[in-house]
């Protein structure tokens, strides 16, 4: 018969995935922010939206940038909450503390990367190479928030205790960079795509690789083709992951993964095609979002299962078992 820790402990494992969940359209909000040019929409004005916490007579780019602001204060309690019953329902130095605690260190500093943008004025229509910088920066901080928080959700629905980071094998460590790196020239190039609209495929490939354009139009061009020799490179180690992997889950993952990856290739294609209309980059964003939690999952069952030391441990005994007959 299940106890009341246990009770909750179950619940927290629900409440965990709930968060990861949430922060999805928290992050497409605030892509939708870019795209609408609304970051201005507050004016130079933080945590208060020009000068007030609650304005007056909004304009659409004041909705837009408050509704974003708003959707992140409830994502900081939501969070809190989590760490709070963290600490309340697992004991002192137990792993999803740490990762719980972790997800919520991340969210601040995504909080105070957000202000920067506003308060620097990288925002709008800012076409400084500093905005590129200040994005990648952001982007980062953003996937290391989705990872921890699925960590957290992960490690409390699987009921594991000795989840370490250096369990996690090389080459998929070496898969995930590569992941983050394809991301971030997504986004440098969706920045591109709102910053300098092109009314054709061929004019935009034209203007892509003319020594005359700006330097964030000649970066969007290298993003298709890091992001072909990127996927081709995790699908790979992937493969070779279901291959030889006893671990169902970790088979799973894997083929998760490697699928979440081809569609996202396709979608990608389709968004260049198109010209990279709004619902379609937000929908390739929602599809990169995906991708990396599919890749954070696979690292955590490679790490859990063939790679921890209760795994060598009892493959060893069963090597001596099988020597001695």
């Amino acid at each position: 018969m299940e106890t009341r820790l246990q009770k909750g402990q179950k619940r927290f494992a629900l409440f965990a995935w709930f968060v990861l969940v949430f922060n999805i359209p928290v992050i497409l909000w605030g892509a939708y922010v870019r795209v609408s040019y609304s970051g201005d929409g507050c004016g130079a004005h933080w945590p208060f939206c020009n000068g007030q916490a609650l304005p007056q007579n909004m304009s659409q780019p004041t909705i837009i940038e408050f509704t974003h602001r708003m959707m992140t204060s409830v994502d900081t309690f939501l969070v809190l909450a989590m760490l709070v019953a963290a600490f309340w329902l697992y004991p002192k130095r137990h792993i999803i503390r740490k990762y719980a605690l972790a997800s919520f260190g991340f969210l601040l500093v995504e909080a105070l990367l957000g202000a920067g943008l506003v308060l620097f004025r990288m925002v709008a229509r800012d076409q400084s190479a500093g905005r590129i910088w200040y994005l990648s920066a952001h982007l980062i901080n953003t996937m290391l928030l989705l990872a921890t928080l699925t960590i957290t959700a992960w490690l409390a629905s699987e009921g594991l205790t000795n989840f370490r980071l250096r369990n996690i094998p090389q080459r998929i460590l070496w898969s995930a960079l590569v992941t983050v790196f394809i991301t971030i020239t997504g986004a440098v190039a969706a920045l591109g795509d709102m910053l300098f609209p092109t009314e054709s495929l061929m004019e935009g490939m034209r203007r892509d690789f003319s020594a005359a354009s700006p330097m964030l139009l000649r970066l969007r061009m290298t993003h298709p083709a890091i992001a072909i020799a990127g996927a081709g490179l995790v699908i790979w180690i992937a493969l070779t992951l279901w291959r030889s992997s006893h671990s169902d889950s970790l088979k799973r993952a894997s083929l998760r993964l490697i699928a979440l990856i081809v569609f996202q290739l396709f979608w990608g294609a389709a968004n260049l095609t198109l010209l990279a209309p709004v619902w379609m980059q937000l929908t390739h964003l929602l599809l990169a979002d995906f991708v990396w939690i599919a890749m954070v999952l696979v690292a955590s069952e490679a790490a859990a299962t063939q790679f921890s030391p209760s795994v060598h441990r009892s493959e060893s005994a069963l090597d001596l078992k099988l020597s001695r007959t």
